[in-house]
């Protein structure tokens, strides 16, 4: 059973119709945001049972009989980085679809990555797309945004929005607005509604093409001196500047 499970989710982290969840709290979101579970494994299910009555009660009872119960040798095999709650799961990824997000006449924004590079970036991003209510966030490039480096960074928050990787942003009637330091200073009437927020890397910024396409761009006020900000700092600033003024 042990080198089978192993198998399972070695193969599940390069499963595009898979997610792999990896600790109590990225668990706890995922459940709660309506995950399908495909196989869950803990080291002791019923300190995973007392975690839930304390931190997600709602999630509470009959936890404990959702996951199979393996020792620490076999979690260590599971994953590259031992969650310290003793817990990983796989799940199935939620279908997004693109042309009706992007058609959803809703006014809240969906975020763009272009190329974004890194995992925790890219899963920190998610989490507070989910925590502003963002339509959706959406990403181009060679990264999966459903790495299971990326779910972890997120707490389990791709369950809660759309998440998906596109070639190229598809044509719709949203705004795109491009966060980009040339642009004028950001202020909750330069946000409107249904607007694409398209980010790019810490180093290069947007590509000229998607600088063309943009309807408006829009900068983050800094201090002199100060270059950039993390990723999922900038995607912060500008979705809670538009959360709080709506």
């Amino acid at each position: 059973m042990g080198d089978e499970l192993i198998h399972r989710f070695r193969r599940a982290r390069r499963d595009p119709e898979l997610a792999v969840i990896e600790g109590f709290h990225a668990l706890k979101h995922a459940l709660r945001f309506g995950a399908e579970l495909v196989e869950a494994v803990a080291v002791d299910p019923d300190a995973l049972e007392a975690l839930a009555r304390d931190l997600a009660p709602d999630l509470a009872g009959g936890l404990a009989d959702r996951v199979e119960t393996i020792d620490a040798e076999t979690l260590a095999a599971i994953v590259p980085l031992v969650p310290r709650t003793g817990v990983v799961a796989i799940a199935r990824r939620p279908r997004a679809d693109v042309a009706a997000t992007l058609a959803d006449p809703g006014p809240a924004p969906i975020v763009l990555l272009e190329d974004p590079r890194n995992m925790g970036n890219i899963g920190a991003c998610v989490r507070v797309a989910a925590a502003a209510d963002a339509a959706a966030m959406l990403t181009t490039g060679e990264h999966d945004p459903w790495y299971p480096d990326a779910v972890r960074g997120a707490a389990g928050l791709h369950f809660a929005l759309p998440v998906a990787s596109i070639e190229t942003l598809p044509e719709s009637d949203r705004p795109l607005l491009a966060i980009d330091p040339e642009g004028e200073d950001l202020e909750p009437d330069r946000l409107p509604p249904r607007a694409v927020l398209a980010f790019g890397t810490e180093r290069h910024g947007l590509s000229g093409g998607l600088l063309e396409r943009a309807d408006a761009r829009i900068a983050i006020p800094m201090r002199a001196g100060v270059s950039s900000l993390n990723l999922a700092t900038s995607v912060a600033v500008v979705l809670f500047t538009w959360r709080l003024a709506n």
